[in-house]
């Protein structure tokens, strides 16, 4: 198991600086942010121009991972795959196949993004929309020698409602996904605050397991008897990411258990990278913020990896 990070916190910088950071901060690989630029919402980056890449930027980045002994554990699109505008849904649908194109130039193998939701439909018709949509991006993923990774993030955000967005949060539709190529980056905060325990997730489902993303979470139950468990349902529109009763935390600063959470990987036997995705609003909001928040992340983590 390696000790990595997702370079999404850091979106003004560029990734050689990511990188020279990273390695001096102790973490050994990185799953690179690849969104085609920023702004659409907060942790996103642009950090490899993958609709442009080639093997002069192969080469420069791999060049840039040598020098400074990291690895290069994933790359992330994390998009909605389900969105209701056909036109927005096939940038998307493009822009990901572009990162998958560079995962192969770089023999990265694995590409994350989310199944998404068509927030107009219902659930069984966004499932019966994926088996249609997903299969070809897996195809295409499978034949350049990439496997193609789902966050198990609910995106409660994208839904006018504060509904499941991402219809990846559950074991019941990871059994689903699989079914279809995929595979899981897995993530406890998330499943933290629906109420599953993320430990009782690993064991049953490592095979499909190969990268893992460290998050925590803060649960404040006195502020849930106000909302209930699905948030506010009033003045949604000023922040849809505000649930009101729960909030991300790096690793050691919430309700996840990560000495059981990494035991039980090491159980399990899982050999991947447990990446760090920093959106916690504590230490954010500046480069010195974000990148004190990462050494908390690291201090609480590298003590329970071995090696």
């Amino acid at each position: 198991m390696k000790l990595g990070m997702l370079t999404a916190c850091l979106p003004q910088l560029p990734l050689e600086q990511i990188a020279d950071h990273a390695a001096s901060a102790g973490y050994e690989a990185l799953e690179v942010a690849c969104w085609p630029g920023t702004g659409g919402r907060d942790f996103e980056a642009a950090h490899l121009p993958v609709a442009s890449f080639g093997q002069r930027e192969a080469d420069a980045t791999r060049a840039l991972f040598d020098r400074h002994g990291l690895e290069l554990s994933a790359l992330a699109y994390y998009e909605n795959n389900l969105h209701p505008d056909p036109a927005r849904r096939e940038e998307i649908r493009t822009h990901l196949r572009h990162t998958i194109d560079a995962a192969t130039a770089l023999e990265v193998p694995y590409v994350g993004t989310f199944v998404g939701r068509d927030w107009n439909r219902s659930v069984a018709e966004n499932l019966a929309e994926a088996e249609r949509i997903l299969p070809p991006l897996v195809e295409y993923a499978g034949e350049r020698g990439v496997k193609l990774l789902i966050e198990n993030c609910v995106m409660e955000g994208w839904h006018p409602d504060g509904y499941p967005g991402n219809l990846a949060y559950s074991p019941e539709l990871w059994e689903w996904m699989f079914s279809l190529g995929l595979y899981l980056n897995w993530d406890p905060s998330h499943l933290t605050w629906i109420g599953i325990d993320p430990v009782e997730t690993i064991a049953p489902y490592i095979d499909r397991i190969p990268h893992a993303q460290a998050k925590d979470v803060e649960l404040r139950p006195r502020d849930r008897q106000r909302y209930g468990h699905f948030g506010p349902a009033t003045g949604r529109e000023a922040n849809p990411w505000d649930m009101g009763w729960w909030r991300y935390r790096v690793p050691g600063l919430g309700q996840v258990d990560w000495p059981r959470v990494v035991d039980r990987l090491y159980e399990a036997g899982f050999t991947g990278t447990l990446s760090v995705e920093h959106e916690d609003p504590v230490w954010g909001g500046d480069e010195t913020r974000v990148k004190q928040g990462l050494d908390i992340a690291h201090r609480t983590l590298r003590p329970l990896i071995v090696g």
